[in-house]
């Protein structure tokens, strides 16, 4: 019942999953987790850094873990996605509930020039003031 209604309020139409954006990644991802991770919560705004703030796609308070959904969409963000991801562990490593933080990164098209790569360069744990975030990356 969770699942069909948050299909009901969310941006996916009916129960066909077209995963043609960041939204529809992030749909398929909640359907996928939810029964599994109870407590799954998602688009949560974290606590203002600096001027800004992020929202976490989804975040398990109890696993103490936060998912980032990624779409690359053109040429240009398959080469920059490094620095994104880059960018979201600088945000997250702050915050008291993130003691891991998993991307994953629908690729449909192969625009990411050197996976292998980038899984090498995000995938490792990573210690802040004495507080460790380990990270992972999927890219299906």
């Amino acid at each position: 019942m969770e699942c069909v209604r948050y299909l009901n309020t969310r941006r996916s139409k009916g129960t066909k999953l077209n995963l043609e954006s960041e939204a529809d990644v992030q749909d398929a991802l909640y359907l996928m987790l939810r029964p599994w991770v109870l407590d799954l919560i998602y688009e949560n705004p974290t606590d203002k850094i600096g001027n800004r703030f992020a929202i976490k796609d989804f975040i398990s308070k109890e696993a103490k873990t936060v998912i980032e959904a990624k779409y690359i969409r053109d040429a240009s963000h398959g080469k920059s996605v490094a620095k994104e991801l880059h960018d979201d562990i600088e945000t997250y490593r702050h915050h008291p509930n993130c003691d891991y933080l998993i991307f994953f990164v629908y690729d449909p098209d192969s625009l990411i020039p050197n996976v292998a790569s980038l899984q090498a360069e995000m995938t490792t744990k990573r210690v802040y003031d004495g507080k460790q975030l380990v990270c992972h990356l999927i890219v299906p």
